[in-house]
């Protein structure tokens, strides 16, 4: 079930944005923690959200969903193990810390993810260890107990990963004593599942230079919370507004969320107005190059490169690149290429950034040249992200583009093509 798209033309309107993907999966997760229902609100639709609730069925959660709205029922863990999922994904490797947290045993399947080079899960081993779990790596699974429980830990990451910061936190807030973390990640999807844990009568307290504090307590009861919108689909939108020469007003974009790509866009030459209930984005002139590094937040996302990248191919100059948080993400750039854009791939670190892949011969940077005619092609989706790119870039081409693979498209991004033709894109799902 492919996509085509006729490009070229230039986007009006207004779009508004989805839950955050990355902020619904681990709060459908942490729900796990408590045996009382929990509601989320602005729940989006999306094919992640999906495989997380056949992992919280798998485990005895009760669901019942009306729009936007769910709510999730685990009155008890009717199982310890997470089964094979349908479809690879990180998720599984969450659901440690609330099962040890709540009933001292785990059983996950080796995890999977977009395929945009390893992503290993040693910092989720080795910090749930010190908290007094003890975890065998099988064939195809980990297994992990805590038969006197969980207690508290100092624990410092060698690298500020999203994922096993929430791991330790959802793992942190049923054990005994006090938990430091050191060196965490700070996302404001991190920050909003902080927020939900705090309503369920969790202690955690965010400290300076990337300290988080977690006071265990006995229990936790249920809650109410609203999902942050994504700050993914917003950069995504602002991309393709911009890079379509259109206008696109974002409703729901927050700029709290958004600030160092406000800043990459503006200095390219696009710009933006920060209005009541969201954020239009258009192009007042022509674009010009510049130099961008990926980083932890609050840097540059590394989920927005993609989008940024198809951007950049219409920019006047010489662009640069550098991805200092995965070691492979710049597949797309084939295609890319394909479509008429100049991108040259490099292993260098083309950044002032300190890199931890220096030396290591990973495809990690990007030089582009342009401003370049994209021409229609027929594409296969590589990832979720390269998948936007795709679909920005098909948007921007003249004539007609196929794009194959949309099922990873709809992980992340709710109805993309009903959404994108209120702004006037010649979309259809076939």
């Amino acid at each position: 079930m492919p996509f085509i798209i006729h490009g070229g033309e230039r986007l009006q309107g207004g779009i508004y944005l989805s839950g955050a993907k990355n902020a619904a999966t681990k709060m459908m997760i942490a729900s796990l923690l408590t045996e009382e229902p929990c509601i989320l609100r602005n729940y989006p639709a999306i094919g992640d959200v999906a495989i997380t609730e056949e992992l919280c069925r798998s485990l005895g959660t009760d669901m019942l969903r009306r729009g936007n709205v769910l709510e999730l029922h685990t009155p008890t863990i009717e199982r310890t193990k997470v089964p094979l999922l349908s479809r690879r994904n990180r998720v599984p490797i969450l659901a440690l810390g609330p099962l040890l947290a709540r009933v001292g045993a785990a059983e996950i399947p080796l995890v999977g993810g977009d395929q945009i080079g390893p992503r290993p899960v040693n910092f989720h081993l080795t910090a749930l260890r010190s908290m007094g779990a003890v975890i065998k790596k099988g064939e195809n699974s980990y297994t992990a107990e805590a038969k006197g429980g969980l207690h508290g830990a100092r624990i410092r990451f060698d690298y500020p990963s999203v994922g096993a910061t929430e791991n330790v936190i959802l793992a942190a807030t049923l054990a005994k004593g006090r938990t430091f973390i050191e060196n965490a990640a700070m996302e404001p999807e991190l920050i909003d599942l902080v927020k939900m844990l705090q309503n369920m009568g969790a202690i955690i307290e965010l400290g300076a230079n990337r300290t988080i504090y977690i006071d265990g307590v006995r229990t936790l009861h249920g809650v109410a919370h609203e999902i942050i919108p994504d700050r993914n689909e917003a950069v995504s939108f602002a991309c393709l507004a911009v890079a379509s020469g259109g206008s696109v007003f974002v409703r729901g974009a927050l700029q709290e969320h958004l600030i160092t790509f406000l800043n990459a866009l503006r200095r390219i030459g696009g710009d933006y107005e920060v209005l009541e209930g969201g954020i239009r984005f258009w192009r007042p002139n022509s674009l010009r190059g510049l130099c961008l590094e990926t980083d932890t937040h609050p840097g540059f996302m590394t989920d927005w490169q993609q989008p940024f990248t198809v951007l950049l191919t219409q920019a006047e100059g010489i662009s640069k690149v550098h991805e200092t948080v995965y070691e492979d993400r710049f597949g797309y750039v084939e295609d890319l290429n394909s479509m008429g854009a100049k991108i040259r791939v490099s292993e260098e670190c083309l950044g002032e950034l300190p890199c931890r892949f220096t030396g290591k011969q990973f495809p990690h940077s990007i030089t582009l040249s342009g401003p370049t005619p994209l021409h229609a092609r027929s594409l296969q989706v590589r990832d979720l992200r390269a998948g936007i790119a795709h679909i920005i870039a098909a948007l921007v081409a003249k004539g007609e583009s196929v794009i194959e693979g949309i099922e990873e498209i709809d992980r992340g991004y709710e109805r993309i093509d009903e959404r994108l033709r209120e702004l006037g894109a010649d979309i259809r799902r076939v």
